[in-house]
């Protein structure tokens, strides 16, 4: 049955991620996806030091690889290591240093805020650190520190909120760390940008002297132009030999154009 496949191959990733967090604790391990192609299976492994997933020479990634082919049946598995960016936005990886912490001594508080710090600092939208157990006596307890904004249900906390989980064994019992991260480029479907309309300003006498003004320099010094224009056309025309009638028009033109100009200047 189809429902039967896909939970066998959940219950495959689980494994595998259960056995690569262990493996790969030191190194900082924050997750991992599986890509099948015609090829082969690709793994990738997100790690804080890929230095210590590929180990010297290979050694530890060649180990990981023939361990997955063998122990969980993928065929011709890849191993791929990519850094991961910002370690403060990768719930696995806060787990386990809050787990670390707690393993060291330091109070619950204590640890708990500063990792609300820390992964706020990175520009997380918001962060829920849950811890659980036996944090103040002999019986189970649960502490939550929240700071931000983060989603609690519907699909955006599904499809947007980050989740990791890690434990902490101490004398008095195992200690269970949750961590919840908001990324900070997470656009929720209820956000709405509305657009302001273009007012337009109204022209005033101030901006329209100052939109003029450099028309009447340009007018003016058209006029200077067009008057010795209009003088060295009356004087051609006086030396041209023409008929009394024909000179007589032309400076009549000449006349008017100079009267025109110099009205349009005023």
């Amino acid at each position: 049955m189809i429902e039967k496949d896909f939970v066998t191959e959940g219950l495959k990733r689980t494994r595998i991620d259960e056995y690569l967090e262990k493996e790969l604790d030191r190194a900082g391990y924050g997750g991992m996806e599986i890509q099948v192609t015609p090829l082969g299976t690709m793994v990738v492994v997100y790690a804080e030091r890929p230095g210590m997933v590929i180990g010297r020479g290979g050694k530890t990634v060649r180990a990981i690889t023939q361990n997955l082919k063998n122990n969980y049946e993928l065929e011709n598995p890849q191993v791929e290591v990519k850094e991961v960016d910002i370690p403060e936005l990768n719930p696995k990886i806060m787990a386990h240093k809050i787990s670390a912490m707690l393993q060291r001594g330091m109070h619950f508080r204590r640890v708990a805020y500063s990792a609300l710090r820390r992964i706020m600092g990175a520009g997380a939208q918001g962060v829920e650190v849950t811890i659980s157990g036996k944090i103040r006596g002999s019986r189970s307890a649960c502490a939550k520190f929240t700071d931000g904004y983060i989603k609690k249900c519907g699909e955006p906390s599904i499809k947007y909120v980050k989740q990791g989980f890690a434990t902490a064994p101490l004398k008095p019992g195992v200690l269970g760390i949750s961590v919840r991260i908001m990324p900070p480029d997470v656009v929720l479907p209820d956000k709405v940008d509305i657009i302001q309309p273009k007012v337009e300003e109204p022209v005033t006498t101030e901006t329209a002297e100052a939109v003029e003004a450099p028309t009447e320099e340009i007018t003016e010094g058209s006029v200077e132009i067009l008057e010795e224009i209009t003088e060295e056309a009356a004087e051609e025309a006086a030396e041209v030999p023409v008929e009394e009638p024909v000179k007589e028009d032309l400076k009549t033109k000449a006349t008017e154009a100079k009267e025109a100009v110099e009205e349009k200047a005023e």
